[in-house]
């Protein structure tokens, strides 16, 4: 089946009740049991439901995997896998990393005695300097947030192997549709649904999908027994974004590259930041496991001021300035003042990200309407 056939078809069925060919919104907290024990496989919502059932599958589905876990946000799902770690283990992810994952490790799981390495991850021979027999998750974003590296996913997958870690892929940017990381060799995909894949910037959610049963029994008692689940509306919002998660995604490549061709044109743009380009770094790794290059890019206006930045933000008539990516609409933001705040300033500026980069997700609006967007905000 191939992937469109998926995104439609996957993981859904049409109710048995009525024949409805939408997943019902099962809108109940509770099932009755015919005996104690004796129970059509639901018990309670926080345990089990049939639409978040539904969308789990189809998640699973379209990544390839065996099992599908949705989780209330993103943050609850990257959550849940670090409840995996124990004392003294070790993690490696990047230094160019979404604020909110790089604050859940730094302010909540490191004091507990977990410790991180923050490494260049788009340079492997970084991951193996930090790499040992203590080591026992890798965490990779790819393309990262907000610069856009391209780390390589089966050579990550190598090192976990080598020192018996987990290999874990936020694929939030690039969505099923542009990359399968467990086909190259991740254990764990992650994704925050919020973006891309429910695609209308009307639910908050997240997912992890995984194919060993016995990782999946482990993450699965978590989520229950931690209770990060989404109801029943949110999980059918995104099975309905799912269905067109393919015309969308190519909508979003196709006005991300135009976009950023009318970027890196611009005589006031100094540096645009897509793994489209042949001269991005990485942009080999990108091409092989990549089957395009995505809707999200950053840049920086020449003289690389803060100022300079915000006035543009503040001119946009269609990038609209607000939280989150991957909706159809575009939007804009300033990684440093909004996604990014939580990590200090020295840390950011050290991993390349600068008070006056600008980061945009391209939306499936008319790519001549972005583009003189950007030139009227630009000037």
């Amino acid at each position: 089946m191939k992937f469109a056939t998926k995104a439609i078809h996957a993981g859904v069925h049409p109710d048995p009740a009525t024949g409805a060919i939408m997943t019902p919104i099962y809108q109940t907290s509770t099932y009755v049991q015919r005996s104690p024990g004796d129970h059509k496989g639901f018990e309670y919502s926080r345990t089990h439901n049939p639409t978040r059932s539904q969308l789990q599958d189809a998640l699973a589905a379209l990544d390839n995997g065996r099992h599908g876990l949705a989780f209330a946000t993103g943050m609850a799902a990257i959550d849940c896998v670090a409840k995996l770690l124990q004392p003294g283990d070790e993690v490696i992810s990047t230094n160019d990393l979404y604020g909110g994952s790089y604050r859940l490790f730094t302010k909540v799981y490191e004091p507990l005695g977990i410790k991180f390495h923050f490494v260049p991850m788009h340079d492997m021979a970084a991951v193996r300097a930090v790499a040992g027999p203590k080591t026992k998750l890798i965490w990779v974003e790819t393309p990262t947030n907000p610069l856009l590296n391209v780390i390589d996913i089966a050579a990550a997958a190598a090192v976990a192997r080598e020192c018996g870690a987990l290999l874990a892929v936020d694929n939030t940017f690039s969505t099923p549709y542009l990359q399968t990381p467990m086909d190259l060799g991740a254990d764990i995909v992650m994704y925050s649904l919020t973006k891309y894949m429910a695609g209308h910037s009307d639910t908050v959610m997240g997912a992890l999908v995984v194919k060993d049963d016995e990782l999946h029994e482990r993450l699965r008692f978590l989520q229950n027994a931690c209770g990060g689940t989404p109801g029943p509306q949110d999980c059918f919002l995104v099975l309905r974004g799912l269905k067109t998660l393919h015309l969308r995604m190519q909508r979003h490549c196709e006005n991300g590259r135009a976009v950023a061709e009318f970027l890196r044109q611009h005589p006031k743009v100094e540096k645009v930041y897509w793994p489209g380009f042949e001269n991005h770094p990485n942009h080999a790794v990108a091409a092989r496991q990549m089957r395009d290059f995505g809707g999200m890019i950053s840049f920086v206006l020449k003289g690389d001021r803060q100022e300079d930045a915000i006035a543009v933000l503040e001119k946009f008539h269609y990038f609209t300035l607000a939280e989150s990516l991957g909706g159809v609409e575009s939007l804009s933001g300033h990684p440093a003042s909004m996604t990014h705040a939580s990590i200090p300033a020295e840390q950011r500026r050290k991993s390349g990200l600068s008070d006056s980069l600008i980061r945009l997700s391209v939306g499936i609006e008319d790519a001549e309407d972005l583009i003189e967007d950007l030139a009227q905000a630009i000037g």
